[in-house]
């Protein structure tokens, strides 16, 4: 029997027979991820999701088992292994095998396995009870647990990760933590996360007045208006110096609270107001010891008081640590795991690499500027550019880089370029200006400016965040779009800053990590002037978060208040306490005792270039896609008779594309960069991988008719295997498999699928001639 056959008329018998609600409680055939999204030149394929063969919730919110079947070729145990891998990631306490015999057993809080019977499979209550017993929860820590998400219909339910980073939550305030920090991914949803906690303490009756704190008006907007919009009726965002306490959901900016002008407003509530209090972006201020954001997180701090960090970026520096005031994560989600799972955009890298840059620039004896300022005598290197030296061909070679990327792809592609400071940002934006004057012409906000310092720029925000509004399309900044603005159609993110710092990186590279499939976003581009990219190789990346310190970097202080200048005038403009608003580590001026020179007549050419994609395991690869596709082939199958034997063995040939596909091998993109389309998979392989000459599928064809196969058979059953032969020459040898093919307009004039597969005598024998004509197509 096949693995279908065991699951239906063993294994899911002997869990209904054990009173599981097959409807409610039994979810079969459980995708928990989407498959990752493989980009291979400007092509994309998602690859295979992970599926569990059985998932069992004991409530909605928490699944407890997991099992998977095999055929009963298959002995009882053989699925323990994935059934422990799947459990391991959905956080599952128990796993199961099957082969249809019986069952093994194995509880992941105690690490003993059992082998059971069909009929002694557990019951949701037991299996519940064992859980409850071995993890030691009591009565009134189960209270909270058991409390449900919020959930309305037509509304999304949380994916694995946030139901775990939830769940863990909720299980270590009812275990009497109060404070914790969860690491999530930018793009990962880690505000919906956090509304789903506040509910079920909130509905629990555990967390009756919340504050949730940001650092910027956008992200306490976009808050209030999308994750948090049910608790719309008891919300409110703080404004002003006067606070109402008739609330129950509260949501403040750090320095509205904090006080700007010597005033504290924050003390008109007493340290235990707030039961519940959630840091978003908690690498920001609130890291530093004696940041003056941390003394409200310390007010607030009483016995009965939890503290929720959430944040992308752990910070574990001298001068900051995260970690050291909410303790090690409850969870970590990572970019690579986002990636992998294909809930995150993969990137490819373009490194660009500019003379100057790379050989650095030493003025001539006594060579003035633009301004009649004599030049320093001294070599400028490349973290000089835009801080002490100006090279305006510099500025314009990136400028034409860019505009020429875009005009070769998607000139209304959302783009974010990450200049030194305001002033580079400017001159910037004015060269993309003059590379696209004729967009400009169109709407002059084409491209623009968002810093700090602007009002107009800062205004048109949500216009750039917006998925439908094509204006603005550039933007070009310094440090204000590093964090919290949810740019979801971006698909190129230029760095022409000096980046030294992992946290500031890491945020950089989230703002393009949202998935947008339905405006035609499956993945992204970073053009890297200097040289950033070289930290994804830095094992800190993405690795353990209380592992990161920090490389000493101006740019990495705490962001001044000004830097919240959204809305600064108006009705926050009391809040803000008149702030100026600038978003850069060093502003305008240069450094004490160095001026910043400006030069207009050095020539600067780029002198190469470099594309890398995104891999398993989040490594960048830099092979040419034909390299890649030999060596990944050859680590699937080391010589020509592997991949041979292996072939001829699979009756579906689809299956082991799909395996190389895993690997990354887009065959389809090679067919399309060496403009090979006669070409099918097998050849492909045999030609890139194995250097054997290939055969064109019209040569295959030929082949098969010359030696007379289809000959054998009369009628209605010859005409459809030639037919079946045109297809393959056609799309190749996946548009055949099976007797789905039969189904296509091109074949109903031979009637029906089943009248078609009755000409060959039945359905075995129909699939036997495809088999044989598969044969016959590949033989030497």
């Amino acid at each position: 029997m096949t693995e279908e056959d065991i699951k239906l008329k063993y294994i899911t018998p002997a869990i209904q027979k054990a009173e599981w609600d097959i409807v409610s409680d039994v979810f079969c055939e459980y995708s928990f991820t989407d498959g990752r999204i493989i980009v291979r030149g400007n092509l994309t394929t998602r690859g295979r999701q992970k599926r569990a063969d059985y998932l069992l919730f004991y409530k909605k919110n928490y699944p407890i088992a997991i099992i998977e079947a095999k055929d009963n070729k298959h002995e009882v145990g053989a699925g323990m292994q994935q059934a422990l891998d799947y459990a391991s990631i959905l956080d599952v306490p128990f796993a199961f095998s099957s082969n249809g015999d019986g069952f093994i057993e194995h509880n992941r809080l105690t690490g003993i396995e059992r082998e059971l019977t069909l009929d002694e499979f557990p019951t949701r209550e037991e299996l519940w009870n064992n859980y409850v017993e071995n993890a030691h929860i009591t009565p009134a820590q189960e209270e909270i647990i058991n409390e449900p998400y919020f959930f309305q219909l037509g509304d999304k339910t949380p994916r694995y990760y946030q139901r775990i980073a939830i769940n863990r939550t909720v299980e270590a305030i009812a275990n009497g933590q109060n404070k914790i920090l969860i690491v999530m991914a930018t793009g990962t949803g880690k505000t919906y996360t956090a509304f789903q906690i506040i509910y079920r303490l909130w509905k629990a009756g555990k967390k009756k007045k919340v504050l949730f704190l940001a650092d910027r008006n956008v992200l306490v907007d976009q808050t209030m208006t999308n994750d948090f919009k049910p608790f719309d009726k008891v919300m409110t965002k703080i404004k002003g110096h006067k606070l109402d306490s008739s609330y129950e959901i509260y949501l403040a900016l750090y320095h509205q609270l904090a006080g700007d002008d010597g005033e504290e407003p924050f003390r008109q509530f007493k340290p235990d107001f707030f039961d519940l209090i959630i840091v978003d972006e908690a690498h920001r201020g609130s890291a530093k010891e004696d940041s003056r954001w941390r003394k409200v997180l310390k007010y607030f701090d009483t016995e009965d008081t939890t503290q929720i960090g959430l944040t992308a970026t752990p910070k574990e520096t001298k001068e900051a640590s995260n970690i050291s005031y909410f303790g090690e994560p409850v969870y970590t989600y990572s970019l690579n795991q986002g990636i992998d799972d294909g809930f995150l955009a993969p990137y490819k890298v373009v490194r660009v690499g500019l003379d100057k840059d790379l050989e650095g620039y030493r003025p001539e004896i006594g060579k003035l500027d633009m301004y009649g300022e004599e030049i320093e005598d001294r070599e400028y290197s490349q973290k000089d550019f835009d801080k002490n030296m100006i090279i305006d061909a510099r500025t314009e070679a990136v400028a034409k880089r860019i505009s020429q990327f875009l005009k070769k792809s998607d000139r209304f592609a959302k783009t974010i370029i990450f200049c030194v400071d305001i002033d580079h940002a400017e001159r910037m934006r004015r060269a993309l200006g003059n590379e696209n004057s004729d967009l400009v012409a169109q709407n002059d906000k084409y491209i623009m400016r968002i810093t700090g310092d602007n009002k107009e720029g800062k205004a048109q925000l949500d216009n750039f965040i917006d998925r439908e509004s094509n204006y603005p399309t550039i933007v070009t900044t310094s440090k204000l779009l590093t964090t919290g603005v949810d740019v979801k159609t971006c698909k190129l993110i230029v760095l022409d800053s000096n980046i030294n710092s992992m946290t500031e990186f890491k945020q950089i590279i989230g703002r393009g990590t949202r998935l947008d499939i339905e405006h035609g976003k499956e993945y992204f581009t970073i053009m890297d002037f200097r040289n950033a990219s070289r930290l994804f190789a830095d094992p800190e990346f993405d690795g353990d978060p209380i592992s990161i310190i920090e490389i000493p970097n101006d740019g990495d202080m705490e962001i001044p208040p000004g830097e919240e200048g959204e809305e600064a005038g108006g009705d926050d403009e009391e809040t803000t306490g008149g702030l100026t608003g600038t978003d850069d580590d060093d502003d305008r001026d240069p450094p004490k005792g160095r001026k910043r020179y400006r030069i207009n007549d050095v020539d600067v050419q780029i002198v190469n270039e470099r594309v890398q994609y995104y891999d398993v395991g989040g490594k960048l690869i830099t092979e040419s896609l034909t390299d890649y596709t030999r060596k990944n082939i050859r680590k699937e199958y080391a010589n020509l008779d592997a991949f041979l034997r292996k072939w001829n063995e699979e009756d579906r040939k689809e299956v082991i594309i799909e395996a190389l596909k895993e690997r990354g091998v887009l065959l389809d993109a090679v067919r399309e960069q060496e403009h090979l389309q006669e070409l099918d998979e097998f050849d492909l392989i045999l030609h890139f991988a194995y250097d054997q000459p290939p055969l064109t599928k019209a040569e295959r064809v030929k082949n098969v008719k010359k030696r007379g196969y289809i000959y054998q058979y009369k009628d209605i059953a010859h005409d459809v295997l030639e037919m079946i032969l045109e297809k393959y020459k056609d799309e190749g040898i996946t548009e055949i498999e099976g007797t789905k093919v039969l189904e296509l307009n091109e074949f109903q004039k031979f009637g029906s699928p089943l009248k078609i597969v009755k000409a060959f005598g039945n359905k075995k024998k129909y699939l036997e001639a495809i088999k044989k004509l598969k044969e016959e197509i590949y033989l030497a």
